[in-house]
C-alpha cells in the first residue's frame, strides 16, 4: 500500500512572493513599452487568482488583448521567472527539506502537482536539488483539462496510491485531495484565502505540523 504527500508548489513549498512581483513588473513593463499597458501594474489582482493556471491568469490580467498578446506576455513572464530562480532570488518555505527528509525516511512517498509550467517547475527543483526527496513532479501542462483534480488523479493511478494527503494553499489543492480520496492539508500560507481553506480536511500555519500529521513509522525516527 504506497501512502504519499502531494505537495503544491507554488505558495506552499516555494515562496513564490520573493519573485513574483518583480517578474510581473517587468512583464507590464515591457507592454509599456509597446504601448499595450498605461496602467499600474495589477499585482493584487494577480495575488487573488494566484494558483490558477497561466492561461486563466492572462484572460484575467489582459481580458483585452489578443492571444497572441497574452501568450508573448506569459512566454516573457516565465522567462523572468526562470531567472530570479536561478540567480537565487526565491526560497522554499521554512522547514522544506527537514519534512522532507523526515517523510522519506519514514516510507512516504513525495510528488510535487502544480498548475506550474514544465520548465518553470524544473528550474525551482533544479536549483534546490528537490529530486533528492521527490519521486516526480508533475505540471498541468501534463493533462489537457487543466484541472488540479485531474493532475492528482494521474499521481495516484500511476503509483497506484492507496492513502496519503494532498498538501496546498488553494482551493484547486484542496479539491484534488477530497475528490481523489485522499486527506486534504491546506496551507495558511502567504496566498491562502480563509474562505477556501475552510474546507479543507486539516489547516497548518508550518509544514512542520506534517510530521504530527504522519506520525513517524520507524523506530529511532525523531518526531
Amino acid at each position: 500500500m504506497a501512502q504519499a504527500l502531494i505537495f503544491d508548489m507554488d505558495g506552499t513549498l516555494f515562496q513564490t512572493d520573493k519573485i513574483l512581483e518583480a517578474s510581473l513588473e517587468d512583464a507590464f513593463e515591457r507592454l509599456r513599452s509597446l504601448d499595450q499597458w498605461d496602467a499600474e501594474t495589477p499585482i493584487q489582482k494577480y495575488r487573488e487568482i494566484m494558483g490558477v493556471p497561466l492561461p486563466k491568469v492572462w484572460e484575467t490580467l489582459l481580458p483585452d488583448h489578443s492571444q497572441e498578446e497574452r501568450e508573448q506576455t506569459d512566454a516573457f513572464f516565465l522567462e523572468r521567472l526562470i531567472l530570479n530562480i536561478r540567480q537565487g532570488k526565491g526560497a522554499l518555505y521554512p522547514h522544506v527539506q527537514e519534512v522532507f527528509t523526515y517523510l522519506i525516511e519514514n516510507d512516504y512517498l513525495i510528488y510535487i502537482a502544480s498548475n506550474g509550467l514544465i520548465d518553470y517547475l524544473k528550474a525551482i527543483v533544479d536549483y534546490y536539488d528537490l529530486d533528492r526527496w521527490v519521486s516526480e513532479t508533475f505540471s498541468i501542462q501534463h493533462i489537457e483539462s487543466l484541472n488540479k483534480s485531474d493532475l492528482v488523479r494521474r499521481i495516484v493511478d500511476k503509483y497506484e496510491i492507496t492513502s496519503g494527503a494532498v498538501v496546498g494553499d488553494r482551493l484547486s489543492d484542496i479539491h484534488a485531495g477530497k475528490d481523489n480520496g485522499l486527506l486534504s492539508v491546506g496551507c495558511r500560507f502567504d496566498f491562502a484565502r480563509e474562505e477556501e481553506l475552510a474546507q479543507a480536511d486539516v489547516i497548518i500555519e508550518d509544514l512542520l505540523e506534517l510530521k504530527t500529521l504522519f506520525p513517524a513509522k520507524k523506530q529511532g525516527v525523531k518526531k
